[in-house]
């Protein structure tokens, strides 16, 4: 039975984080895996390219090599067996894998805050330690989200769980109490 594209790209990902764990080079394969999607986020067919069938061996080896020159160590070895069994295309799930482990390793949790307006630096870190808090994280990286529609408060999304403490929420609230 193949494996589908998702199944792929957590086994490497996992296997890749386990082993950067037990080497202890967690930080630097991290590093590199951002390097790398930022490449294939500039060249979005490279996946593509470097699994094509129709293309001839020593064309996909001149581009792998160019790939790798900028790595070593575990990060090349990874890539190597990657390429060699025809999953270039599927990198970027793997890199999506490993990321998640990783920040789930170092206690970051990972989310967006929605306002009606744009946070303060203040402000801003202060969501975060609630939410990082709240949400039994050491720390959060939250991206501030603009939608005036929720007319003031916020609302914190992260880990699939939403915590919604918008006027706008609010005020439903209230219709529904008045409704009843």
């Amino acid at each position: 039975m193949k494996l589908d594209k998702y199944t792929v790209g957590k086994r490497y990902g996992k296997a890749l984080f386990e082993l950067a764990i037990e080497k202890q080079e967690a930080d630097d394969v991290y590093h590199d895996l951002l390097t790398l999607r930022e490449i294939f986020h500039e060249v979005p067919d490279l996946g593509e390219i470097l699994s094509d069938a129709r293309l001839e061996p020593y064309e996909k080896d001149e581009i792998m090599n160019q790939l790798i020159r900028g790595f070593d160590g575990t990060m090349k070895n990874f890539l190597y067996v990657v390429y060699n069994y025809s999953r270039m295309n599927d990198l970027l799930l793997m890199i999506d894998e490993y990321e998640r482990r990783y920040d789930e390793h170092k206690s970051l949790l990972l989310g967006t805050v929605l306002t009606a307006v744009p946070l303060s630096k203040e402000q801003h870190q202060r969501m975060e330690e609630k939410a990082a808090a709240l949400l039994g994280y050491e720390q959060a990286n939250l991206i501030n989200l603009i939608e005036p529609a929720i007319i003031g408060g916020v609302v914190i999304e992260a880990n699939h769980k939403v915590i919604d403490g918008s006027i706008q929420k609010q005020l439903e609230r209230i219709q529904e109490l008045l409704v009843k």
